[in-house]
């Protein structure tokens, strides 16, 4: 079961968000909530905060979820609006400054049970491994001194 939380127009560089994105992609929720927390960027805060809001909404469907067998399955981030400042330059000029913004989507899903998981490796298990033919042998190459001794001569 899939469960998807978003926050949108967060005021930090989609770049520097998903720095901190990478470090929970594919973890347990539990670890990757201490991860954020231990996480000295300013992005983890934030970010955390939407993982706690994706583990509530996963706790208050309709259906049963168990919190311990949920993984962040997907982060995405991506770019929100841009505010455009002025800075002050030499001359009288001024350079333009873009304030980006982001809009982060997370999605968590439950973790296979060991019964899923046994049948999935019986499967692989009953596949025979694909034999590998043998490799041509390549020709012995011509040897050229022989042919660039007799040219010269």
């Amino acid at each position: 079961m899939e469960v998807r939380a978003q926050l949108r127009f967060l005021r930090a560089t989609p770049r520097k968000v998903r720095l901190v994105a990478d470090l929970i992609r594919g973890k347990g929720v539990q670890e990757a909530v201490n991860i954020l927390h231990l996480t000295n960027k300013h992005a983890a805060k934030d970010l955390e905060k939407l993982l706690k809001s994706a583990i509530a909404n996963a706790e208050n469907r309709d259906e049963p979820v168990d919190v311990d067998r949920l993984f962040v399955k997907e982060v995405m981030v991506d770019c929100g609006p841009s505010a455009k400042r002025f800075r002050p330059a030499p001359m009288g000029r001024g350079f333009r400054v873009l304030k980006r913004s982001s809009h982060v989507t997370l999605k968590l899903d439950t973790r296979k049970g060991q019964a899923e998981n046994k049948a999935i490796e019986n499967k692989a298990a009953e596949k025979k491994p694909v034999e590998k033919k043998p490799a041509a042998k390549k020709a012995k190459p011509v040897e050229k001194k022989a042919a660039a001794a007799g040219a010269s001569a």
